[in-house]
């Protein structure tokens, strides 16, 4: 039995590491259609550079679904069961991350004068150059690609939901921010990301299903996309 066990968690974070490898370095899928149609690399066209990271995440998303197609089939199953009930707890759910979200994100900017989580002045650069484009990407594969790799492929990784739930949030906000911070201030935004990566990690634990996250994530990405886009 305990061999089993560790069989399994071994089984598991291997499947963890793969996963985050193929998010992580997937970008680098860019430089296929680079190399093949001799494209000079994005670096202040905008709308170029949103096209090659729409092309990337489709092949990563599609890679991430293969892996995880036994996994996706049976939470479909799960959530065909009971859809209204399940959407109703997940909404719940995200209302509360969403105000966590909000709290930190004031206090952050305007209380202690920060200048705004940078990888956020990037999406709105992408989203003025080709917002058809980032409604696609942002709004439904970016949520499908994150909800898979810091939901679905650690949600084995932890029996506990609290560690679950902690482990899967601040990996979640602590990725938003730290590849683009300028400075130690920059670092707290990863509280507002976290806060929400904290609620879709528990309404996934709750409902046993990655779907209810992938939804509410499709929401707020699609909303603030199309609200970004209009102002």
């Amino acid at each position: 039995m305990k061999k089993t066990k560790n069989n399994n968690l071994l089984a598991a974070i291997f499947i963890f590491i793969l996963s985050f490898f193929i998010f992580y370095f997937g970008g680098y899928i860019q430089l296929i259609p680079i190399a093949l149609f001799n494209i000079e690399y994005p670096i202040n066209n905008m709308t170029t550079y949103t096209l090659l990271n729409l092309f990337s995440n489709l092949i990563i998303m599609s890679a991430l679904i293969w892996i995880f197609k036994k996994p996706l089939k049976e939470g479909l199953e799960k959530l065909k069961k009971a859809p209204l009930k399940t959407v109703d707890n997940a909404f719940k759910y995200y209302l509360l991350g969403l105000f966590g979200m909000m709290i930190s994100n004031f206090l952050i900017t305007f209380v202690l004068k920060g200048g705004g989580a940078n990888n956020e002045k990037v999406v709105q650069s992408m989203i003025s150059s080709a917002p058809i484009f980032m409604i696609i990407s942002a709004g439904i594969i970016a949520p499908i690609i994150e909800e898979i790799v810091f939901r679905l492929s650690m949600n084995n990784l932890f029996k506990k939901t609290w560690t679950y739930v902690l482990a899967s949030g601040l990996l979640f906000g602590s990725l938003h921010v730290i590849s683009s911070f300028n400075s130690v201030l920059d670092l707290l935004y990863i509280i507002p990301y976290s806060s929400l990566g904290f609620a879709f990690a528990y309404m996934d634990r709750k409902e046993n299903s990655v779907y209810p996250s992938i939804l509410m994530h499709m929401l707020h990405n699609t909303v603030l996309t199309i609200i970004s886009i209009i102002i």
